[in-house]
Parts: C-alpha cells; sequence; structure tokens
C-alpha cells in the first residue's frame, strides 16, 4: 500500500445513489492508493446551487485534494475557482476541481467521458446532422465533444433559448427553439439528451421518441437510471443506442488521473461499473 492518501468528493443534487465513490474507490484499490470519496449533497444539506462557494472552501480547509461537481453546480462553480483548465474555460463549465498550493482550478473531464463513451459505443456513427437537447454544463462539453468528433451540423436547443444561443455562438454552431424539436427528430442522423430529464428525480422524456427513424441514433448523459425512458423507447424503435455509464465511467478515469496524478484502467473501471449495476452492457 502506497503512503499516498487522498480524500475527494462530489458535490451536487440529489447524488446518494452516485457510483462515483467505488469507481474512484476500487481504481485507487487496484493502484495501492489510500483514498476516500465523500458526496456532498445540496439537497440533504438543504443549499442551494449558489452555496457550491462556502463548500469549495469547507472542503479545502478539511483537506480535500479536490472535487468533482454535477447538476446543478457546474456553471455556477467557476466564479468560484482562482483558475480554469482551457477546456474548462472555453466550455464555461467544469465537472472537476484540483486544489493545488492554494489554489482551486477548475476542470471538465465530461467531454473527453461523453466522446469516448461514443466512439466506444458506436464507432461508425452517422455525424452530419446531430440534434442535441440541453445547453447547461454537461451540454456545452457533449456539444464541443461532437464537433471534436467531426459533426457537420449540430443543433442545440434548450428550455432556457439564451443558453442554447449563446453556447452555439460560442462553438460556432446552430441553436433551435424547442418547439422546433418535434419536426427535426425525424430529420437528423443522431439525438442527444444533455438535459436532467429522465434522471431519478426528473421522469419524463426530453424529446417525443414517438417521431424516431430507426437508423438515428439516441445517446443520453443519464446514468441514474442508465436505461432511461428516452433510451427505452429508442431501443424499442430500433434505434442504436448510447447510455449515459460509459461517460460517467471515462470522465472518472480523467477526473481520477488529475486528483492523483495516476491514470487508472478505463477497461477495468468499465467492468466496475458494469458489475455495480448489474448489466451486461452500458
Amino acid at each position: 500500500m502506497s503512503s499516498e492518501r487522498y480524500l475527494v468528493g462530489l458535490i451536487g443534487a440529489g447524488i446518494g445513489t452516485s457510483l462515483s465513490p467505488a469507481l474512484h474507490e476500487r481504481a485507487a484499490g487496484r493502484l495501492g492508493v489510500r483514498y476516500s470519496y465523500e458526496l456532498i449533497d445540496i439537497d440533504a444539506l438543504g443549499a442551494s446551487p449558489a452555496d457550491v462557494g462556502d463548500l469549495l472552501t469547507a472542503a479545502r480547509q478539511l483537506g480535500f485534494r479536490g472535487l468533482n461537481i454535477t447538476h446543478p453546480c457546474k456553471q455556477e462553480v467557476v466564479k468560484y475557482l482562482d483558475d480554469l483548465a482551457p477546456e474548462a474555460a472555453e466550455l464555461g463549465a467544469v465537472n472537476t476541481v484540483v486544489f493545488d498550493n492554494g489554489r482551486s482550478v477548475g476542470h471538465n473531464t465530461d467531454r473527453y467521458g461523453f466522446g469516448t463513451n461514443l466512439a466506444r459505443a458506436l464507432p461508425d456513427a452517422a455525424l452530419g446532422r446531430v440534434l442535441q437537447v440541453g445547453a447547461g454544463g454537461a451540454g456545452a462539453a457533449v456539444a464541443s465533444a461532437m464537433i471534436r468528433a467531426g459533426t457537420r451540423q449540430l443543433l442545440l436547443a434548450d428550455a432556457d433559448p439564451q443558453r442554447s444561443r449563446a453556447l452555439a455562438d460560442r462553438l460556432n454552431v446552430e441553436a433551435v427553439p424547442l418547439d422546433a424539436v418535434p419536426g427535426l427528430v425525424p430529420e437528423v442522423d443522431g439525438l442527444i439528451n444533455a438535459t436532467p430529464v429522465g434522471m431519478e428525480g426528473h421522469p419524463g422524456v426530453p424529446v417525443d421518441a414517438g417521431a424516431l427513424r430507426s437508423r438515428t441514433w439516441v445517446a443520453d448523459v443519464i446514468y441514474r437510471p442508465l436505461e432511461t425512458e428516452l433510451i427505452r423507447a429508442a431501443r424499442s424503435r430500433g434505434c442504436p443506442v448510447v447510455p449515459g455509464g460509459g461517460m460517467v465511467v471515462y470522465q472518472a478515469v480523467e477526473a481520477f488521473r488529475l486528483f492523483t496524478g495516476h491514470r487508472p484502467d478505463g477497461d477495468r473501471m468499465f467492468a466496475d461499473f458494469l458489475e455495480l449495476t448489474g448489466t451486461g452492457d452500458a
């Protein structure tokens, strides 16, 4: 067992069933590193996203090495950080904070996580025209990943039209109004849900899956539950699907590296995820 010790955590809302502690701690165990991963649930604390700055300060004082940040704090946390890594600055969203020499540095590993998951699950995915619903913290990372993957036309929609326009302008893609989404669903090569809709505590579907064609692939960023209503509906229509499990695994691989300097085995972490969820695929 190494003498290295790390205390890390996750800030977010409704995160009691998060698999991040088990994924990180199992990876650390294989590397012989002492590692504790704690959940900081703002719902359980009676806190709000605006309290994330105070939570960062407390974590730093308690000796945390860093924190993962999830919904609904990925954009709110930016204003409380001392510095941003280039990808976090580009996206305006942070999912990983590292405390280093008294400074808090924000990173975004979601882009790597989503892009790696899509390439693993659908290496030949058609990328001509893709519709993404959701332009928040996760949405910014996903949209950037799709551009990097070679998407020729990315359409962004969000319940907050100002948010989708701002992200579209930043990434030089096209924002579309939410009420245009039903008419676009039958016309695109891929559909991505980057909203919280479908997550535990947020039931439902972000779009009507009835208009999906069987050749359209469908991806979700949610992994709690692993098979969201959208993924289940798309699967029933014969669509290739990409659940959110792989995204959470591969963003965790990169976050673990940032916290410790050690790169864990992504395949082993993916196998851990399958075991923890009792699934044969993700």
